[in-house]
């Protein structure tokens, strides 16, 4: 990803809150709009897109909201496969017209494929052959990560054996176009990162007070509406594999509502993938972040908020 630049100069300014699920990112994100003055705030999460998906993608509600513009929250219908690149360009018009209308773009997410594609530009692979993406979408997990390991090791080395998704779409790139994806994501278009100055912050708590405020979130939820945003969703008969449909949450309470698990059960199952994957967006944040990014590692609170957002501010404020 492009690293902030050190001057303002001709680069309208863009803040970028980002970090692991419960982290307080959308707290921070709206102390930071007020403190501003003219701040905007941009999604950057792949659940939170999803109108079918308030409670269990933890959108924030309208109370938590306080007035403050908030775009690409629950615009989309469960029914359609949204994507990064889509986003991208989503954010792109959003950033475009706050800019435009004399606002500061505050993007807040923790999905970290959706800010670098929206920074870098994304890969500019051909269209799949249909019959290859369908068998190669056909085979077993474990299958098809080992012929992955035979066509593109290196690719097949950094994923999860058992992600069906992206091991399936892998494969079928380096089946289809002849080159693995890493050679595809070497070249990337329509990136943000070299127009703007960027000020971004990320959030990485303590894991065990991360993993309590997953936990107790998760309850939360349960008590609230989650169970009926599943219910709702399932009455709907939609495609098992849209990406709503795999939402962390649906396929757990889903096993509940069809009496497969208890309540519990559900909610135990829950909590461990919600767990797991702050887990790994932690390690993608820890990791992934260029130069001249801010990780703060404390857990926040009503005071440290309002600290951030005034030490974010005169960032963003200055370059």
């Amino acid at each position: 990803m492009a690293a902030p630049s050190s001057s303002l100069g001709a680069r309208p300014p863009v803040a970028l809150i980002a970090g692991p699920t419960a982290s307080g990112k959308s707290a921070l994100a709206v102390a930071l709009a007020k403190a501003v003055g003219r701040g905007v705030v941009i999604n950057a999460d792949a659940s939170q897109v999803y109108a079918d998906l308030a409670i269990l993608s933890a959108r924030p509600s309208e109370d938590e909201m306080t007035g403050i513009p908030h775009h690409l929250f629950g615009h989309i219908d469960a029914a359609e496969a949204h994507n990064a690149a889509r986003w991208a360009s989503e954010a792109r018009a959003a950033i475009a017209a706050a800019h435009a209308a004399g606002d500061i773009p505050i993007l807040v997410g923790g999905t970290g494929l959706h800010i670098r594609t929206l920074l870098d530009g994304i890969s500019p692979i051909p269209e799949i052959d249909p019959d290859v993406r369908a068998a190669a979408r056909a085979l077993a997990v474990a299958d098809a990560h080992a012929a992955l390991t035979r066509e593109d090791p290196d690719t097949a080395a950094r994923l999860n054996p058992a992600d069906t998704t992206r091991i399936a779409r892998a494969l079928e790139v380096v089946r289809s176009t002849g080159h693995p994806l890493g050679h595809w994501h070497a070249a990337h278009t329509g990136g943000v990162g070299d127009t703007i100055t960027l000020t971004p912050l990320i959030l990485l708590p303590p894991r065990a007070w991360l993993r309590d405020r997953c936990d107790q979130r998760l309850v939360q939820m349960f008590e609230s509406r989650a169970i009926a945003e599943v219910e709702a969703l399932l009455a709907r008969d939609l495609d098992p594999d849209l990406p709503a449909m795999r939402a962390i949450g649906v396929p757990q309470i889903a096993q509940y509502l069809t009496g497969a698990i208890d309540r519990g059960e559900a909610l135990t199952l829950t909590q461990a993938a919600t767990r797991q994957y702050a887990k790994r967006q932690y390690t993608w944040f820890r990791n992934q972040p260029p130069t001249g990014w801010h990780p703060h590692i404390e857990s926040l609170n009503n005071d440290s908020v309002d600290e951030l957002a005034i030490i974010l501010r005169e960032r963003l404020l200055t370059g």
